[in-house]
């Protein structure tokens, strides 16, 4: 397994490499960082364009600049950013520590959710308890994510209106004054986390209900189940330690594949909640045509990704011993 987990990690650097490298260029190429410079009134003259110009390397090549830029990161420098005052390698920080505390609990709220509603739904086929987690799947699946967030931001603020307090935040990821310690501030921050989390949770868990649903059926029909019935094991035993098991192989896969679409959606509500997370930092660097921080907003994702992927491959083994990596 663990020659496995290296040859992964080994073949995955060139892909990262040029996933970032097509990106560096079709963001250098799109756009002018020096527009916002150049369209000043009083225009500034050129000896201030020419060290700006300097300073971000865009008197080199694109490969020239590329190659500065990604033998830099090996040495925590992300390069220079459009914008002046900021540092892109602590600001990525930052912000994907923001972001990923967003996606981690909302991912880890859709699969418990995913998990027991297709165990339900499975283990009652066709009965009320199904149709209606099926009816309830499809609705949160056809919901567009930033119109969901949207309607939930809107409730929100209707029932603190309702009850005369602050009790559902519904703008930024946390308080800029707080006052009581610690504690308080850890309630601050679950007090915002609350809505965004619902809104990005409940649209990954409609999916993933349905492949839970479908695999366990599967699973269930199976002769090794059938037999641990036969032997009079308890329905919660041949659930949970036979069939449930080898179902969550499948559920783990998509939730692997899906990852990028959950990063997707949490640039979408952190812009609907304007939280200052890797979602924000992403349209802003676009916005200024920053190559240095769309690339190492990239970067970062992309090994997300790839870890997640691996993990999940290796997931395999533990939940079907039969599974070995030779």
């Amino acid at each position: 397994m663990l020659a496995y987990a290296v040859r992964r990690m080994l073949v995955s650097v060139p892909i990262l490499v040029i996933a970032t490298f097509v990106v560096f260029v079709m963001v250098s190429l799109s756009g002018d960082p020096l527009s916002e410079l150049k369209t000043r009134n009083p225009p500034p003259p050129p000896r201030t364009l020419a060290l700006e110009a300097h300073r971000l390397h865009l008197d080199e090549p694109v490969l020239a600049r590329y190659w500065h830029w990604i033998t830099g990161v090996l040495h925590g420098d992300f390069g220079p950013s459009v914008q002046s005052t900021q540092v892109i390698g602590p600001e990525l920080a930052h912000r994907f520590l923001v972001t990923f505390r967003l996606i981690g609990v909302a991912m880890l709220l859709a699969l418990v959710l995913a998990v027991l509603v297709g165990v339900v739904s499975a283990v009652k086929q066709y009965s009320a308890t199904d149709y209606t987690f099926t009816f309830f799947g499809f609705l949160f699946l056809a919901m567009p994510s930033f119109w969901f967030a949207i309607l939930l931001k809107e409730a929100g603020i209707s029932f603190n209106d309702t009850v005369g307090n602050q009790v559902l935040f519904t703008i930024g990821d946390s308080s800029v004054y707080i006052e009581g310690g610690t504690w308080a501030s850890i309630a601050d921050v679950v007090g915002h986390m609350i809505l965004p989390t619902i809104s990005l949770a409940l649209l990954s868990f409609a999916a993933w209900s349905r492949f839970q649903r479908a695999s366990m059926l599967e699973v269930l029909n199976t002769d090794y189940v059938r037999l641990a019935r036969a032997k009079g094991l308890r329905s919660g035993t041949v659930l949970t330690r036979h069939a449930l098991r080898t179902a969550l192989i499948p559920l783990v896969t998509v939730t692997a594949l899906d990852l990028g679409a959950i990063i997707s959606g949490a640039i979408v509500t952190e812009n609907v909640y304007q939280w200052r997370g890797a979602g924000s930092f992403l349209l802003e660097s676009i916005r200024h045509d920053d190559a240095y921080a769309v690339a190492g907003w990239l970067l970062i994702a992309a090994t997300f990704i790839i870890a997640f992927n691996l993990a999940a491959d290796l997931l395999y083994a533990v939940l079907d011993p039969r599974i070995r990596y030779a």
